[in-house]
């Protein structure tokens, strides 16, 4: 076998069959990997999931569906660390092999290996116009990348092993969070030291940086996230609310907000302007490796030592999928022929048919035409969904998918799911309103 072995894309045939097996799927998890998922990634449209696993392997799943779509295999050792590149053009997977792959995100295939590291790479960051990479790994070494190219334009010493590396807003500068607690800052352009940020007082895990450039935001096994002044190169403030170490650490896309992750397998929402805790998840059972925010915000992702990854919902603390309960009921949708029936699939993994059917992450959609938005009762709607004043109709649904959850009901649980031709929303919307009637219709007759 050569140096790479290639990703491997599921034949559509299986790739249907998978989707059609989704909906007997035990729980809301993106589940796959056979092993500890270190690390987790998504892609800038917030339609793609990416995750590295100490199976050796990389993972490419649908947001939406939470299925997956493509495997990257080419690694050697543990998947340490993934990142996507802007525009779609790729993605980067690190590893305990001592290497970073560079992948086609259109043929799957692995483009070239950037060589370099005498370690494990621990960390990938990629600069914000895409032209750099920077990597750390336990050579104690930050080294800088060529994407084009694969050349290894810049190699610094550190004083410590490197577990995470972040890029300055505008790309000057790239900092290192390192086993020895200290944070330190670099010239991009000349290698050279520029300062220091001591505060933990054991490992950093992660660093991130703000959109606005002005604070840095990190993770540590001391079992704090701690917010910097990167103008200042001092701390803002130190965060304690898990009860062991903490891996991961991220800002929101506003910067406003963010979100941490450990050993305790908790998430917890931070209000980085009080340093006061928004809410509190149980994610996992185990360790949770790494933490991410959908592009808009509203969602968090986890990543875990129990092999899944999971998606909530931040505003509620709810898992977004079917829930752990599976779903053994009745599938009609899977023997019509109504064109809209295909559509539907991606209904089926949120909403149940029946008022007293499986729990899932959506409220059930017996009788869902005429019925007020947010009235079913004993669902945990958000506010967005509760504070509106419409019924659920032909016109509504429309609406909806036409521009998007997230543009039509900002804040809402459901993921991002839009439906640009109209043929297909018409046969969508026939089908709803088929299959919802005979539900609704069957339950009446029940009671």
């Amino acid at each position: 076998m050569g140096p790479f072995k290639r990703a491997r894309l599921r034949p559509l045939l299986l790739g249907v069959t998978f989707a059609l097996c989704l909906a007997s799927s035990a729980a809301a998890d993106m589940i796959g990997h056979g092993g500890i998922v270190r690390s987790v990634a998504v892609s800038p449209d917030g339609k793609t999931v990416l995750t590295g696993s100490f199976d050796y392997t990389a993972k490419l799943w649908d947001f939406v569906e939470q299925n997956e779509i493509a495997e990257f295999d080419a690694h050697f050792g543990p998947v340490n660390a993934v990142a996507f590149l802007p525009g779609g053009r790729g993605v980067l997977t690190a590893s305990d092999d001592n290497t970073m792959i560079l992948w086609d995100l259109v043929t799957l295939a692995p483009q070239r290996r950037f060589v370099g590291h005498t370690a494990k790479v621990m960390t990938i960051a990629v600069s914000p116009d895409g032209a750099l990479v920077a990597t750390g790994g336990w050579d104690r070494t930050l080294r800088l990348w060529e994407v084009a190219t694969g050349s290894e334009i810049r190699v610094i010493e550190q004083p410590s092993n490197v577990n995470a590396v972040a890029f300055g807003a505008d790309g000057k500068t790239v900092l290192t969070g390192a086993h020895d607690g200290i944070l330190r800052v670099w010239s991009v352009t000349t290698g050279s030291f520029v300062g220091a940020m001591n505060g933990h007082d054991w490992g950093v895990t992660q660093v991130s940086v703000s959109p606005d450039g002005t604070q840095a935001l990190s993770s540590g096994t001391d079992e704090t996230v701690r917010l910097w002044d990167l103008v200042n190169l001092a701390e803002d403030r130190s965060m304690i609310g898990h009860d062991a170490p903490v891996y991961g650490a991220v800002f929101s896309p506003d910067g406003k907000t963010a979100l941490s992750a450990g050993r305790d397998g908790r998430v917890i929402h931070w209000d980085l302007a009080t340093g006061r805790a928004i809410r509190e998840i149980q994610a996992h059972a185990g360790p949770v490796w790494a933490v991410a925010f959908s592009p808009d915000g509203r969602f968090g992702i986890t990543a875990s030592s129990d092999e899944r990854v999971r998606v909530w919902h931040l505003e509620s603390g709810d898992q977004i999928g079917i829930s752990g309960e599976g779903m053994s009921e009745p599938k009609p949708w899977l023997e019509s022929s109504h064109p809209g029936a295909k559509l539907y699939r991606k209904c089926a993994i949120c909403h149940s048919l029946d008022p007293d059917g499986l729990r899932r992450s959506g409220p059930h959609f017996a009788g869902l035409f005429g019925r007020r938005a947010g009235s079913v009762p004993g669902y945990n709607y958000s506010a967005a969904l509760r504070d509106r004043q419409f019924n659920w109709s032909g016109e509504t649904l429309r609406g909806l998918f036409r521009e998007g959850p997230d543009k039509y009901i900002p804040g809402t649980k459901m993921p991002l799911q839009r439906i640009a031709d109209d043929e297909q929303l018409t046969d969508l919307i026939d089908y709803l309103r088929e299959i919802t009637a005979v539900r609704r219709d069957e339950t009446k007759a029940a009671n």
